[in-house]
């Protein structure tokens, strides 16, 4: 990662301005972390960080898994329902833009602006053209329904990506798709 992602905060900045922790990982999964910015008046930031872990998934798993991550986050660039990725703390961090927003759930059944589900639907269907598969879109805190009313695509960990340019990368996707579809149905029925 260090080559192609800027440092865009310190470890030493980094723990002098966690404003909370959005989600305590587990043995093997990273925390994730809502830090202030630098300056004043600028958004927070998102840092998934797997520096707490034990030293077998620092050394072994969280560079694998960020690298492999941030590259599923640069493929989607662009994509108005996936935050950017903005860059590193170092091998086990990724700094991303902040959506905030609601976690998907039955409970905003009713109360989702009419076109959320399509644009939903239209951002996953671009992920795929793109050669991304998400997989795990079924999982709640997956995608958010934004404050703006729009929706959000996060956690790009378990993704898959394939080469789109090339009929095998187009088929495999293809196949996978399958999957968030059958995710997006679900959503379909319990928000609708």
């Amino acid at each position: 990662m260090r080559e192609t992602l800027p440092e865009v905060i310190s470890r030493d900045a980094l723990a002098r301005r966690v404003r909370s922790i959005l989600h305590e990982g587990g043995p093997g999964n990273p925390d994730v972390l809502l830090v202030d910015a630098e300056r004043a008046g600028d958004p927070p930031v998102v840092v998934k960080d797997y520096a707490p872990r034990s030293g077998f998934v620092r050394r072994l798993l969280a560079p694998a898994l960020l690298r492999r991550e941030a590259r599923a986050y640069r493929r989607l660039e662009g994509i108005g329902a996936v935050p950017r990725l903005l860059g590193r703390v170092d091998d086990l961090a990724l700094v991303f833009e902040y959506r905030p927003g609601q976690l998907l759930s039955r409970s905003l059944r009713g109360r989702l602006p009419e076109a959320f589900l399509p644009e939903l639907e239209a951002a996953v269907q671009e992920m795929h053209r793109r050669g991304v598969v998400h997989l795990d879109l079924r999982h709640r805190s997956n995608i958010l329904a934004g404050e703006d009313g729009h929706p959000v695509l996060i956690d790009f960990a378990s993704a898959l990506r394939f080469d789109a340019s090339k009929p095998w990368g187009r088929a495999a996707c293809a196949a996978l798709a399958a999957v968030d579809r059958r995710a997006l149905e679900k959503w379909r029925v319990r928000l609708l």
